[in-house]
């Protein structure tokens, strides 16, 4: 597993950024996060494999109107997912 904060500069607001984020997380089993900030980035937290995080990447990056200029990618340690049959 990994998890990763990354914030996308150039075209990304007003473009279906966000809902096709939610689409390839969902598509390829990442959970996390995606916002847009007030300087006209976008922000995302995601965790998944490795190899998923990367597909949802490139999802997000072919989209039609999409264009970006930077992408910060910072690794962060990962979050523990709720497991119900563990016992504390």
């Amino acid at each position: 597993m990994a998890r990763r904060h990354i914030s996308y500069y150039g075209w990304v607001q007003g473009v279906g950024f966000r809902y096709r984020a939610r689409h390839a997380a969902e598509l390829y089993g990442c959970t996390g996060w995606v916002r847009n900030e007030w300087d006209g980035s976008v922000t995302m937290e995601i965790q998944g494999t490795e190899d998923a995080i990367d597909k949802v990447i490139l999802a997000i990056e072919a989209g039609r109107y999409v264009k970006l200029d930077v992408l910060d990618l910072v690794s962060l340690r990962t979050i523990p997912l709720f497991d119900p049959t563990r016992v504390l």
